[in-house]
């Protein structure tokens, strides 16, 4: 079966005044339609490969064929890290903070969460052109511990063995109609609509 873009869970407008509903519009309905569609295109002459979940096609890149390895990685990570990016947003709210096990993992990890915001944000502000910053559960690790990323393009945390849990995208088309070049801002202004609870339920299920 084709993959499919996932309708937003809330509306267009829901996350303002932190994301503009036209820049949602734009980025949902032209952006990630458009890296779905270029997924199914670069699969049609391998349909066998439908079997397997877009995440798992990233986990297993250097499987693929070497003819639609670029497309999958490019195309494939557009739509996984979108997907994932609408499910981790919510409605914004006042001293939006984490709960439950995440909040003290993050605790424990970073030292506080205002620390784990410090470094997150330096990681957003500091990708080098388009990409994603990611918080992570690296397994590589001995505990599987938590880890700040980032990533270039669409380049997958799911390539490197990496669960992701929390995504920010910082391509120019997620901020550039309201923000234009004060990346910063956008950054400070993701922390309200970011959905803890979401982001607690993806952690008790990978830790």
């Amino acid at each position: 079966m084709k993959y499919t873009t996932p309708l937003l869970p809330y509306a267009y407008n829901a996350l303002e005044p932190y994301i503009d509903q036209a820049t949602m519009e734009i980025h949902h309905d032209k952006h990630h339609v458009a890296y779905t569609s270029k997924l199914n295109a670069a699969l049609e002459a391998h349909p066998d490969l439908f079997n397997k979940s877009a995440e798992e096609l990233l986990a297993g890149l250097e499987t693929l064929p070497a003819e639609i390895k670029l497309a999958v990685q490019n195309n494939g990570g557009g739509h996984v890290h979108h997907s994932f990016f609408w499910e981790i947003l919510r409605p914004g709210t006042e001293n939006n903070l984490p709960a439950g096990e995440i909040a003290k993992a993050i605790n424990d990890t970073f030292g506080s969460f205002e620390k784990f915001q410090e470094e997150f944000a330096n990681a957003a502000s500091t990708v080098f052109g388009s990409g994603w910053a990611w918080l992570v559960i690296d397994p590589s690790t001995d505990s599987g511990e938590l880890k700040i990323t980032k990533t270039s393009n669409q380049d997958s945390p799911y390539s490197l063995g990496q669960i992701p849990l929390l995504g920010l995208d910082v391509w120019e088309h997620a901020y550039y109609l309201k923000y234009q070049n004060r990346r910063p801002e956008y950054i400070e202004n993701f922390w309200p609509i970011v959905n803890w609870d979401k982001i607690n339920e993806l952690y008790l299920k990978n830790k």
